[in-house]
């Protein structure tokens, strides 16, 4: 009589296909060890390997410094040949003052000498990217102005602009300075004493 196949118990179970993902540790190669090497051999393996890794990082880090050197070198020559353009460009200016020194102009002339060297100053300015602050007949604004003073009048509305003493500045469109003004402030009814007659 045939007997029935055993069952396959304690068989080893069915194999899990690869995900192809690396296993941690995986992507780390140890040296190659043969079943003839020494551990004497198997440490000497290990040690020139680790040589070899620290050299690797020192030339990495060498390169990292280099790297940061030649980045900050350039950017002093930029701001170097920056401000040598800027000084360039005002060079006219100075040209212009000494002209102006040298010249025996009066009156109206002198004046308008000087004149012509402020406009080409702020000409330049204005090419570099300054822009003035328009305050006069404007509304405070605390983001643009500083209050000096308040003025009490009925001439111009409450909180608005009336004087300017020293202008205000964008450049590049971000606030360089804040114009100083004076702001002004409607007067109070009890400051009115009109007179009585007799």
């Amino acid at each position: 009589m045939s007997k029935e196949p055993d069952s396959q118990v304690g068989s080893s179970p069915p194999s899990t296909e690869s995900s192809g993902e690396p296993s941690p540790g995986e992507d780390f190669t140890p040296p190659p060890v043969s079943s003839s090497d020494t551990a004497e051999q198997i440490i000497q393996k290990l040690r020139e390997e680790n040589r070899q890794l620290t050299d690797q990082l020192l030339r990495k880090q060498a390169d990292i410094e280099n790297v940061k050197k030649r980045l900050t070198r350039e950017k002093e020559e930029f701001q170097k040949l920056s401000l040598s353009q800027t000084i360039q460009a005002l060079l006219p200016i100075l040209d212009g003052f000494e002209l102006a020194l040298k010249s025996e102009a009066t009156g109206e002339d002198y004046r308008r000498g000087v004149e012509i060297i402020y406009l080409q100053f702020l000409g330049t300015l204005q090419r570099m990217g300054l822009e003035s602050i328009e305050s006069v007949g404007k509304p405070f604004d605390p983001n643009l102005h500083e209050a000096i003073a308040a003025v009490e009048t009925d001439e111009y509305p409450d909180q608005q602009v009336v004087d300017e003493l020293q202008r205000g500045y964008f450049f590049k469109q971000r606030l360089l300075r804040p114009a100083r003004v004076r702001v002004a402030k409607r007067a109070s009814a009890g400051d009115d004493s009109d007179a009585q007659p007799e």
